[in-house]
């Protein structure tokens, strides 16, 4: 269990006063109207101007698409609702500190009787804020420093570099976002990194320096994201007593390839859901673009959630992967599947069942897992209404397999090797929700279906 302690350098809250009825509004109920003031409420307005105040290097042209509906609004109700709308998309673009709205009368020579003007008040970040960190984990700590400019050409860019130094390994990357004026979900990222991970379940240890750009746009009701990558990727052995299968599988190797994700989240919390469901697909076909690993690989999530009585929900999830090599090369440990542990199949260790050598996990090009869950009320509703609304009592189904295919047999084949010595484990607990950020679990599992060399 890794614990983290995070100081931000300079704080940046991304929200502003809200729009709505504040104490000098009350008292201003009872000073009489002067004769050129109307009620407006319920009566048709025309908004005549709209000012951006504390504009600095910001272009005002990437504003224009952000505020435009509030020129299209008919009553004051309908202005107050798009100006907060307005002010939502302002501060999305993570550009700004605060945005403030003020909705007047019109006034000057070409006012009209039942015009208005609207004001937004920004105060655009800081050109430089930075950021550091420690974090514990997978027996290492490390030190976590990040740097960011914000809206660094005046148009939303973003330029990201962060640098992490641990007691085993040294980490960094830099990342440079770029959203399309007027639709912020259009957005493009180029990354540029080295990053080293280690494995003890493969006794692996694993560097990777690469590059990466990516396309992120909607269609429709889903998120879609294109991506090319090359990466160069060293493999170790990460002790002495590493098998040999991993010792062949050491050396350098690069990877270039094409991406495809696609997602739809119809779900109200990612970390706790009540409703809603997720659906994510991703393709990835490498060497076509270059380099020496060449395979095709699929894989999808689906996950549905409803709300039953008591307060309790029901969840159901399923994944599935295949990975084929493209070519007579076999496909590299770094890009096989791995299956185990608290997010897949309870009960068993991290990334420790499957395909082994010398008690060295070695991964697989096939797999599938699902899970039931439901959540409900602590027992007696301790805390209800405050803290204890916080935890869940849990009950969990899991079940999947991992292994490698014969390609030649035919799909029918692979869907037998799919459903034999399928591996399951059930089990209860308690669940405590950490905000919007992560959930922790202690759960008593029960694993089933344990097969010879599994943790």
């Amino acid at each position: 269990m890794g614990t983290v302690h995070a100081r931000s350098l300079d704080p940046l809250p991304m929200h502003g006063p809200e729009l709505g009825v504040q104490a000098d509004d009350i008292e201003s109920a009872h000073i009489e109207p002067e004769p050129n003031q109307e009620v407006l409420e319920n009566k048709d307005v025309v908004v005549q101007r709209v000012h951006i105040d504390g504009l600095g290097r910001t272009k005002e042209d990437l504003l224009t698409y952000e505020i435009a509906d509030v020129f299209r609004a008919k009553n004051l109700i309908d202005v107050m609702r798009k100006s907060h709308a307005a002010r939502q998309k302002l501060l999305r673009l993570g550009i700004f500190r605060k945005v403030e709205v003020v909705i007047d009368t019109s006034r000057g020579a070409d006012a009209l009787p039942n015009g208005l003007d609207v004001t937004f008040e920004v105060t655009e970040l800081r050109r430089l804020t930075g950021s550091y960190s420690t974090m514990v984990g997978n027996n290492e700590g490390s030190m976590v420093m990040g740097l960011k400019l914000p809206n660094v050409f005046g148009r939303a860019e973003k330029l990201t570099c962060q640098f992490s130094y641990g007691t085993k390994e040294t980490s960094y990357g830099v990342s440079f976002f770029k959203p399309q004026p007027g639709n912020f979900e259009r957005n493009l990222t180029f990354n540029a990194y080295k990053v080293t991970g280690q494995f003890p379940w493969s006794s692996l240890r694993e560097t990777d320096r690469g590059i990466s750009a990516e396309l992120s746009f909607p269609l429709w009701k889903t998120s879609q994201t294109l991506k090319w990558e090359g990466v160069w990727r060293e493999l170790g052995c990460l002790a002495r007593t590493a098998s040999f299968a991993i010792r062949e599988e050491s050396g350098h190797s690069l990877k270039s390839s094409l991406s495809h994700s696609m997602s739809i989240d119809t779900r109200n919390s990612s970390i706790l859901p009540r409703k809603g469901g997720l659906l994510k697909i991703h393709q990835e076909l490498a060497g076509y673009t270059g380099g020496d690993a060449s395979f095709l690989k699929e894989d999808f999530e689906i996950q549905l959630n409803k709300s039953l009585f008591w307060d309790s929900v029901l969840s159901a999830s399923l994944w599935g992967g295949l990975l084929l090599p493209i070519g007579e090369r076999a496909t590299s440990i770094a890009d096989r599947f791995y299956l185990g542990g608290p997010t897949s199949i309870r009960g068993f260790s991290m990334y420790s069942m499957g395909p082994q050598s010398e008690g060295d996990y070695l991964g697989g090009e096939a797999y599938w897992a699902g899970g039931l869950h439901l959540y409900t009320p602590l027992p007696f509703r301790p805390g209800k209404g405050g803290f204890g609304d916080l935890f869940r009592t849990h009950f969990f189904l899991n079940a999947g397999n991992l292994c490698n295919l014969n390609y030649g047999e035919g799909p029918q084949a692979h869907l037998k090797k799919l459903a034999e010595c399928i591996r399951w484990s059930y089990g209860l607990g308690v669940l405590l929700r950490l905000g919007n950020i992560a959930r922790l679990e202690l759960n008593y599992c029960i694993p089933m279906g344990v097969q010879s060399g599994d943790r």
